[in-house]
């Protein structure tokens, strides 16, 4: 088959009536797309918890940690006694 032979096909199935649908394509169809939102909602607002838990988490341990607040010296004794 070269092209125009093909666009000729094509075009006759476009143009011819469509194929029957299977009366209980929409309920299906519906019930997966129903479910499908649902999971992903679901996902979507674990995502978002673990995002916060996480946040959340690092917040305590940096302000109970300090990161940032240099360690003391252990090199050298402290200056006591002068």
């Amino acid at each position: 088959m070269n092209r125009p032979e093909r666009e000729a096909a094509v075009r006759r199935l476009m143009e011819g009536t469509p194929p029957p649908v299977p009366p209980d394509l929409y309920p299906d169809a519906l019930r997966r797309g129903t479910r499908i939102l649902r999971r992903r909602t679901a996902a979507r607002r674990l995502l978002w918890l673990l995002t916060f838990a996480a946040t959340v988490t690092f917040l305590v341990w940096a302000l109970t940690a300090r990161p940032w607040v240099q360690p003391p010296s252990e090199t050298t004794p402290p200056l006591t006694g002068w």
